[in-house]
């Protein structure tokens, strides 16, 4: 029984690029590999932002209102619902002065998960003990 331990580091501001999307994607899609997995392995994702990244999590996107397209801001609520863990980097927050009221939550969708902001130690631990890093 194997646990694959995969990590997605979103570092990329949500502005003029699908990159950061793509790493929320991505890291929901690992229930798809799950079916593909011998008896008794597991995948275990983890979402990470640091950087200008954790700008991604602020809520009150309007990227629907204003492009048609579905906001980075429901991808993260998606997330939550799936319960994937999403860890912002607390030094990075604290560098944009955003406050953890600012960031995103889904307990309007029923999610029972929220984004953890954690120190970038955690982070890095995190890298450390992934089999796959997958950079965003």
């Amino acid at each position: 029984m194997a646990d694959v331990k995969l990590a997605f580091i979103v570092s990329k501001p949500p502005y003029k690029s699908e990159v950061p999307k793509l790493g929320a994607t991505h890291a929901m899609a690992y229930q798809t590999v799950e079916i593909l997995l011998e008896e008794g392995d597991t995948v275990t994702p983890v979402l990470c932002y640091v950087g200008d990244g954790v700008l991604n999590c602020l809520k009150g996107q309007k990227a629907m209102d204003i492009y048609g397209i579905t906001s980075t801001e429901t991808h993260l609520k998606n997330c939550l619902l799936v319960d994937l863990d999403v860890y912002v980097c607390k030094e990075d927050l604290e560098n944009f002065g955003i406050q953890e009221d600012q960031i995103v939550d889904a307990e309007d969708m029923g999610a029972e998960k929220k984004l953890q902001v954690v120190p970038f130690e955690t982070i890095k631990k995190t890298v450390e003990e992934a089999k796959h890093v997958l950079y965003f």
